[in-house]
């Protein structure tokens, strides 16, 4: 996957509603009325979810008779919902000096 597609994929799995549809999706594959019933949103607003999802290629869906069921494609989603879980409890500490010139200060306070 290249980097522009990686791009697309964080653009559109960048909100709420979505990283929540693919945190359900990474325990298995879902049928829409099952994530209707998870989902707090309306159907018409979960399909709009799902469809920008599929157009990027991150979920796509199997037809069961009446019933269409979503799984995740894109081997990224299991990392980068990795990543969102995680706690990060301090910032990255400041340069004591400038790299380049070895002078000045770092104008904020140093957490330690």
């Amino acid at each position: 996957m290249n980097e522009t597609k990686r791009i697309e994929v964080l653009k559109v799995a960048a909100h709420p509603v979505r990283i929540k549809l693919l945190e359900e999706l990474m325990k298995g594959v879902k049928c829409v009325s099952d994530l209707e019933e998870f989902m707090e949103i309306s159907q018409p607003n979960l399909s709009q979810h799902l469809s920008a999802l599929r157009h990027a290629g991150i979920i796509d869906f199997f037809i069961d008779g009446r019933l269409r069921c979503y799984f995740l494609r894109n081997p990224l989603i299991p990392d980068l919902l990795e990543i969102l879980k995680k706690d990060y409890p301090e910032e990255l500490p400041g340069p004591e000096c400038c790299p380049v010139t070895k002078k000045g200060t770092y104008p904020h306070e140093r957490r330690r």
